[in-house]
């Protein structure tokens, strides 16, 4: 019956939409009569979809009362626990240097933030103690310095969007009976996504307004959220009918702090912290739906995706939805169709094919860092794209990146393409005896790197399996390391200047996982620290984030767009050189000393940052970077000789340069040139033919300038260079 209706209505919409004409007296009840069937077909699925797939009623009255009745009991055990707790003044120092007393055990940061204004204390999302960040609500434990965020910060944005996720997670738990995943703010910083296993549901624009309900409710209950540490048993208890959750708590370290977070039905395993309640959440959209495999593990489980976005504000929120349809209009994958500069293949996904524009930039960027390369120091290496798995074991990739590689079989022996330069660059370190005067020795690689990244992962050129990066590694001494990583960070300066570019630095910390003691990872850390200082520019720490190898900085970089997005990287590794026993001969030659190894990259993968230019620039490319520099457009067909003639100067001169024979009329011909983002438009006539000139056009500029050719390829060589 329900089937019956929807095709009944889609039928009426359909017929409508049809009819060629529509008189005008009829036209408001046109559009009247066709917004009715539009509401009667979405209320119709609808229904179809709930009859399709029923709540899951057990799972909705036992399991979710049953997990907050065993929050409620620990959370009344830990507040029994924490008031007999004994109090005494504690201080608290402001960011300004100002101080305030509280009362350990029982002032928040919350209870500060009202002692300054109202107005932070309405706005202020997060705290930060001894640099650790803290929920609002929580009481403060002893004298520390005090940080408090709002959203217009990067710690109060994550944290917002966390929550969403977590009043994201509430709604689709309470509409679906689906079994929640995880549900992080997503890594470039716009919004958050909630990977559930919802069986044979799949979600699609249509479930949309459902879930968005479901999440307001939420925001107009102003549920706080709570914070629980429990201890492990108490945790696997908790979310039993989670097969996923129990996985997630079974591979924490034995010493790892477990939490638990409760905003109204929603019982969620999370480190936090949180927002103070859900609130501060005025405006929330779900913006796509997709499918993520467990852990990114083809062989596990399906999942369902929910992307979302939320704000304190409407007017932020529509801000940012009007963002994402012109950011459409953009898509490198869009855009690189359209001029031709590369294609995907189904036969090899994730490896992507340049076409001869396309091969142009790409080259144009290893070019420009090889032209970098000369200038500082850097000697450009090629390194085999395959090792034995040995190499692997040796560098620690074996155990921690295997289901990262593409691993196969040569004769019984396993061997792996390999997914980064670096053990590579450490047997060139090694293949002879180095002294101390050929240090630092940089070494670069434009090798082809591959990775197993998963199908569903896969995103134009932003993911792909098959890519280059502009890979180099230095080997130093520990006290040339200062100098090294400035030199990287005036590099990378250097190279975002040049693409316009704004960036923002962070020092990754030690993870959880991490090879080496920690005496060395300390040693790495204040290295990299006391760089990042001399550099001069505000830079921040990322707790916890570091490679398993040692700590690195992070460069994000803003494009035209405000996007944020991750390119370059600084990574310092004392793990690699000892792996690998490398030495090197010091001043007394019958010692030796070990080297440290410093990994950089300032493109990043040369795809990546192919896409972001491309979109960066909106596909109007600078004429340095440019696959199509100039076009001769001759004015009739007696011009053709002349037009050939300069189209070989401007050739032979080293820039990129078509000519149109065609018998087009020569405003066609521009009017197609400009819409080929010709950066110069060179129209030649009898006129010109006579002089020796040309009438150029630039892109997007409607008048013209009359030049002769070598007029005109000095213009070219001045530009270029200005980029240089």
């Amino acid at each position: 019956m329900l089937c019956g209706k929807i095709w009944k209505a889609k039928f009426l919409i359909s017929f409508h939409c049809r009819r060629k004409t529509v008189p005008y007296s009829n036209h408001f009840l046109s559009s009247t009569f066709l917004r009715l069937l539009h509401n009667q077909l979405h209320n119709t699925q609808a229904a179809f979809m709930a009859a399709k797939h029923p709540k899951d009623e057990t799972y909705l009255s036992t399991t979710i009362p049953k997990r907050i009745q065993l929050f409620q009991s620990i959370q009344a055990q830990l507040l029994a626990d924490r008031s007999s707790l004994p109090s005494h003044p504690i201080k608290i120092t402001l960011p300004d240097g100002t101080m305030k007393e509280g009362q350990k055990w029982k002032t928040t940061p919350l209870d500060v933030a009202k002692e300054i204004s109202k107005s932070l204390a309405a706005n202020a999302l997060i705290a930060q103690v001894d640099g650790v960040l803290w929920d609002m609500s929580r009481p403060l434990e002893n004298d520390c310095e005090l940080k408090l965020f709002t959203f217009d910060s990067d710690e109060g944005r994550d944290t917002f969007w966390h929550s969403s996720a977590h009043i994201l997670g509430q709604s689709l738990e309470m509409e679906y009976g689906c079994k929640l995943c995880i549900g992080p703010c997503t890594t470039r910083g716009e919004g958050f996504y909630y990977d559930a296993f919802y069986d044979d549901l799949g979600l699609n624009d249509d479930h949309f307004k459902q879930i968005e309900t479901g999440a307001m409710k939420a925001v107009s209950e102003k549920q706080p959220f709570e914070r629980v540490e429990v201890t492990r048993q108490q945790a696997l208890e908790m979310f039993s009918d989670n097969k996923f959750k129990v996985e997630i708590i079974n591979d924490l370290p034995e010493d790892k702090t477990i939490t638990v977070y409760r905003c109204g039905p929603l019982v969620d395993l999370c480190r936090g912290p949180h927002i103070p309640n859900t609130s501060f959440v005025k405006a929330f959209a779900c913006l796509k739906a997709s499918s993520a495999y467990w852990r990114g593990n083809k062989d596990r489980e399906s999942l369902q995706r929910v992307y979302g976005i939320s704000y304190p504000d409407q007017k932020r929120l529509k801000e940012y939805l009007h963002f994402l349809e012109e950011a459409k209009k953009y898509d490198h994958r869009l855009l690189g169709t359209k001029q031709e500069l590369f294609f995907c293949h189904p036969l090899s996904p994730g490896s992507w094919f340049f076409l001869p524009h396309g091969a142009r930039i790409y080259n144009k960027l290893m070019d420009f860092m090889r032209a970098q390369y000369k200038d500082r120091g850097y000697e450009e290496v090629l390194s085999p794209n395959m090792y034995n798995m040995q190499l692997w074991e040796t560098s620690g990739h074996a155990s921690n990146y295997k289901e990262n590689m593409f691993v196969f079989e040569i004769e019984k022996q396993e061997f792996g393409l390999k997914p980064m330069n670096c053990p590579g660059h450490c047997l060139m370190f090694q293949h002879r005896v180095r002294s101390y005067r050929e240090l630092p020795l940089r070494l670069a690689d434009f090798g082809v790197l591959h990775r197993n990244e998963a199908s569903g992962a896969l995103t134009g050129l932003t993911r792909v399996r098959r890519f280059q990066q502009d890979d180099a590694h230095i080997f130093c001494r520990e006290s040339q390391i200062k100098d090294e990583v400035r030199a990287v960070l005036e590099f990378i300066k250097y190279a975002y200047n040049i693409f316009g570019f704004t960036f923002e630095l962070k020092l990754s910390t030690r993870p959880e996982k991490y090879l080496g003691d920690l005496e060395t990872w300390e040693k790495a850390e204040a290295a990299l620290t006391e760089a990042l200082n001399e550099f001069g520019k505000p830079w921040q720490i990322d707790e916890g984030d570091g490679a398993f190898y040692g700590p690195k900085i992070d460069i994000s970089v803003s494009d035209a767009l405000k996007r944020k997005f991750q390119c370059a990287t600084l990574q310092l590794d004392f793990q690699l050189p000892t792996r690998f026993e490398l030495y090197y001969s010091a001043e007394d030659e019958a010692k030796r000393e070990r080297p440290v190894m410093i990994h950089r990259a300032i493109l990043g993968s040369v795809e990546r940052m192919f896409a972001i230019l491309l979109e960066h620039y909106k596909g109007k490319w600078p004429f340095w970077l440019s696959p199509r520099q100039a076009i001769v457009c001759p004015v009739s067909e007696k011009s053709q000789s002349y037009a050939m003639k300069v189209r070989d100067l401007i050739h032979h001169a080293g820039y990129f340069v078509d000519v149109d024979v065609t018998d087009r009329k020569i405003q066609k011909k521009v009017r197609e040139a400009q819409l080929a983002q010709y950066n110069y438009i060179l129209v030649v006539g009898e006129e010109e033919a006579n002089t020796g000139q040309v009438s150029v056009r630039v892109r997007d500029k409607a008048d013209h300038s009359v030049m002769s050719v070598e007029s005109l390829l000095n213009h070219f060589k001045e530009e270029v260079a200005a980029f240089h």
